[in-house]
């Protein structure tokens, strides 16, 4: 019997900081908006028309307002796991915008000509499962493209965190949510039944004042811990105070600020379609690669060492 993997997330705890997160998230969208314009980046390279497009994870809509802005781009529908933040993305854009979960991705059928995400799919306690139920809301040929928190995010915090809270509580709890390497989500990308894989990361460097703004304009973001095995109950100031000092020590600036890095990685892959580029079967090519780069070419077994023989 298969034992079911451990639930990481808390849902409903996500789902509410998203929904208290909502009224003020564009101050603080800016981790959002960056995110948003890689993405763009990397749509307004792909030469075809994009009729009907998903937003995953749409916040109050700020991939969907670019996607709009898009020659390519027709139609976007969206999906949020909090109610008010689909509601204000809806009511801003004209869009149909629905609260669903990442495990229970909305829209059924085949209908996407391209599926995209900004800074939500690292919040998927199942995210292969997530991924291949995207997959299966692309038409053949469409395009997913998922940009998300790698594992590099906040390292800072998470090791300053860890140090505070065993050297004043001595003990440690889940703080940092974990976030999968390039490597691992790399590989996610043919599991979800893509192909023509591509993943890639680049790191977002943010200063902050000190360590408690950055953990308040997190929550305020809807990044609060929702993790299952969070301490329930209230942590101690000393704690976070110590924290910020550990934090200062490791990570601060010269100007008294301190940095934090946000590692995005970007995942891409087309719905399989017999109209792509097909890779050759071995054996099939028509030239050699030695002719094409003027050198001789020798057979390894022709090196071996006669007294083998």
């Amino acid at each position: 019997m298969t034992t079911p993997p451990p639930v990481l997330i808390d849902r409903e705890a996500h789902r509410r900081h998203r929904d208290r997160a909502a009224a003020g998230f564009d101050r603080v969208d800016y981790l959002k908006q960056a995110v948003v314009e890689r993405l763009m980046d990397r749509i307004d390279m792909i030469r075809r028309d994009l009729p009907l497009v998903l937003d995953a994870g749409c916040h109050t809509g700020a991939l969907t307002q670019a996607l709009l802005q898009s020659p390519k781009v027709g139609q976007v529908k969206a999906f949020d796991p909090s109610p008010q933040m689909a509601t204000q993305a809806a009511s801003r854009h004209g869009i149909e915008a629905v609260a669903a979960d990442y495990d229970a991705i909305p829209f059924e059928g085949e209908q996407f000509d391209g599926i995209f995400s900004a800074f939500s799919l690292h919040w998927a306690d199942d995210l292969p499962g997530a991924m291949i139920q995207l997959r299966q809301r692309l038409k053949p040929d469409g395009v997913m493209m998922l940009a998300l928190l790698g594992g590099e995010t906040l390292s800072g915090l998470r090791a300053a965190m860890a140090s505070a809270e065993t050297e004043v509580s001595g003990g440690m709890s889940p703080r940092v949510l974990p976030m999968g390497d390039i490597r691992d989500m790399g590989g996610l990308i043919s599991r979800a039944g893509l192909a023509m894989p591509v993943a890639d990361s680049d790191t977002l460097t943010v200063t902050y004042p000190d360590v408690l703004t950055l953990m308040a304009e997190l929550r305020a973001m809807g990044e609060a811990n929702a993790m299952t095995g969070r301490v329930k109950r209230m942590t101690s100031r000393g704690v976070f105070m110590r924290a910020a000092e550990i934090y200062h020590e490791r990570f601060g600036e010269a100007d008294g600020r301190i940095s934090a890095s946000f590692e995005i990685i970007t995942l891409t892959g087309w719905a399989p379609d017999a109209s792509q580029p097909q890779p050759l079967k071995p054996g099939s090519a028509q030239h050699r690669l030695s002719d094409a780069l003027g050198v001789s070419e020798r057979d390894p077994e022709d090196d071996r060492d006669p007294r083998s023989e």
